[in-house]
């Protein structure tokens, strides 16, 4: 493997984070995103600037594709890893792949949304709420594949990424935990825009995005013997 096609992948990170984010900030889905608790008015009126709202979808589309660069390069680390039975590995790479399809689908069904502001007001409510419960709650994938690459760091006897990355992935994983709580709640800390559901796993996801990144980055992933 070429080392700029390693560095563009190992990049590809960050650079989910930084263009999703101008993309919802463009958007206006950040930095106060609507919350369960918002009102119909509310709701409306947010996808009423269908112009700008759909422009800033359509960049956080491009930037939540750029992870699977990334779990690709995870994918051939876990490879090094494991070797000839690569159980984990495979386990990463469809749970890795399900989270992309998982994170981009609600990006569209806002989209959808904003594409035709004009709808029943009931019925823009009931998408939007679609479109966050479905972007937020679907936990299982983003924790498997962080238990997953954690359990493969820690067994790997010859170290090829530092053991501190395996636990850190462990806490990503329990970082998700609350989310299935915006299934509960309509506001408070524990509601889809509360800082336990939308901003700790907001925090904790891309500080995985930099941290596989960078660790990736500088690991030596051309010259390791495979098992």
């Amino acid at each position: 493997m070429s080392e700029t096609l390693k560095r563009l992948c190992a990049w590809s990170g960050p650079a989910t984070v930084a263009v999703a984010l101008v993309g919802w900030l463009i958007a206006g889905v950040l930095p106060l995103p609507l919350g369960s608790s918002s009102t119909t008015d509310e709701v409306v009126a947010f996808y009423g600037h269908d112009t700008r709202v759909l422009i800033g979808l359509v960049i956080a589309q491009l930037g939540v594709c750029l992870v699977f660069p990334l779990i690709a390069l995870i994918t051939l680390a876990m490879l090094r890893i494991e070797g000839r039975t690569p159980l984990l590995t495979i386990i990463q790479a469809v749970t890795g792949a399900a989270t992309g399809v998982l994170l981009l689908m609600p990006m569209l069904l806002m989209a959808v949304i904003a594409f035709r502001p004009d709808r029943t007001p009931e019925l823009t409510v009931t998408l939007n709420d679609i479109a966050w419960l479905l972007f937020l709650t679907p936990i299982a994938p983003f924790m498997i594949q962080n238990i997953a690459i954690g359990t493969a760091i820690l067994g790997d006897k010859r170290s090829l990424l530092p053991r501190w990355v395996g636990y850190f992935n462990f806490w990503v994983a329990a970082a998700f935990i609350p989310d299935v709580l915006a299934f509960f709640f309509h506001d408070g800390a524990f509601s889809w825009r509360g800082v336990f559901v939308f901003w700790l796993a907001l925090f904790a996801y891309a500080a995985f995005l930099i941290v596989m990144g960078v660790v990736l980055r500088n690991a030596d992933l051309d010259t390791r013997t495979e098992s």
